[in-house]
């Protein structure tokens, strides 16, 4: 033990100012490891013993990121079995899922400049196909049985949108829809309900994948939001008993690309006077009286707005405690941010599978945050009244 101390105040005595934390860190990481090492063969380093257990074989290097800095670690390897040290945080699932993307990339021999950067900044020359297959086939399971899972309960809200991605077809590259689907229950929790990947946005593609959730029990659906895609409306008509509820975010920015340049800001404001009504009768008088201040001048933006009324002011007929995220596509908006952000570092995805595994890592972590979280994405008592089960929307009883 004096020599240990001997150690560490030579280290703070002779390093300077800004590494003396990040030396401590690794000194003590070191510490850490030769104890836990010396537990998993039964004897300390050097040391002979009858009751040894197994015999170490050597160290690989890593570099562990902390707060204070990158710290080298040199982690011990055992002849027989495996260590990891206890205060590393292994991959999580997403990165396991980017790390096979990018070796299947390599196996598949679509490998760029971009993905061989990556690979040695990640520190994964020298995998090998059994590594790769062993990696996917892990992640493969735990993403089908959470896009497989059963539904249960009531969803009064879904909210559904598409974001692109390259992926290498039979020699060609081709861009591919990914489309995903987030309800909130009568729990007032928020869940990634599924996910599908087809050539395009197109009805048959949207019918196909609200069939699919409704086999595995969606249910209790009251509006769907998501952007003005044709095939979308036409999809939750066929398949749902369900108000569609137009983004009204993509809503006014078609209708500012029809406005001058110089009315733009005048139109937003008196748009805004409708959506700051308290009811549903109320907004639809502002949005009429709106449309008529509209029509002498631009009668094409009247016209829009006029088509537009029942879809962009459906959420208006929900409680009001819901109505901020109920209004436009937001919520799953920021998701598909994620989704394109962890994409693009593969760029072109070898196959359709491959973005599977990647896309649904990434939900099934989004979908864990949001269920440990304390605070529900909307409250129980504003969720009750949209309930189908008589005995959850029934009253409280005063006391």
């Amino acid at each position: 033990m004096t020599d240990e101390m001997m150690n560490l105040r030579a280290l703070v005595e002779k390093a300077p100012d800004a590494d003396i934390l990040r030396e401590m860190i690794g000194f003590a990481a070191e510490r850490l490891m030769e104890m836990e090492v010396a537990g998993l063969t039964g004897a300390g380093y050097g040391e002979k013993s009858s009751e040894r257990l197994a015999q170490r074989n050597g160290y690989r290097d890593r570099v562990w990121e902390t707060r204070a800095g990158a710290v080298e670690l040199r982690i011990p390897k055992l002849r027989k079995g495996s260590y990891f040290p206890g205060f590393l945080e292994p991959r999580r699932m997403a990165e396991k899922a980017l790390t096979a993307v990018i070796q299947e990339a390599y196996i598949q021999g679509v490998s760029t400049r971009s993905v061989d950067d990556l690979v040695e900044a990640m520190g994964m020359s020298g995998v090998s196909k059994s590594q790769v297959s062993r990696l996917c086939e892990e992640i493969d399971d735990k993403v089908k049985a959470f896009l497989d899972r059963p539904i249960e309960g009531d969803w009064p809200y879904l909210w559904i949108d598409a974001t692109y991605v390259k992926v290498r077809n039979n020699g060609r590259i081709c861009s591919a829809a990914v489309i995903v689907a987030v309800g909130a229950n009568t729990d007032g929790r928020r869940e990634v309900l599924g996910m599908d990947i087809g050539p395009s946005e197109a009805e048959t593609f949207w019918t196909d994948f609200l069939r699919k959730l409704r086999r595995r029990g969606l249910r209790g659906v009251k509006l769907v939001v998501s952007d003005a895609h044709e095939g979308i409306k036409v999809a939750v008509s066929k398949v749902l008993t369900a108000s569609w509820q137009r983004c009204r975010v993509h809503f006014m920015r078609n209708v500012l690309a029809h406005a001058t340049k110089s009315g733009r800001r005048v139109v937003s404001a008196f748009i805004a006077t409708a959506f700051a009504q308290d009811d549903a009768e109320a907004a639809r008088g502002q949005w009429r009286k709106v449309a008529d201040q509209l029509r002498p001048k631009t009668p094409k933006l009247a016209a829009l707005t006029d088509e537009a009324e029942a879809d962009v002011l459906a959420y208006m007929a929900f409680p009001a405690a819901h109505r901020t995220k109920l209004h436009s596509t937001n919520p799953i908006e920021r998701l598909n941010g994620e989704i394109k952000r962890r994409t693009e570092v593969v760029g072109i995805f070898p196959n359709e599978d491959t973005v599977i595994r990647l896309v649904g890592a990434i939900l099934l972590e989004q979908n864990d945050e949001w269920a440990v979280q304390r605070s529900r994405y909307m409250t129980l008592e504003t969720m009750a009244p949209l309930s189908d089960d008589p005995l959850v929307s029934l009253p409280v009883a005063a006391s």
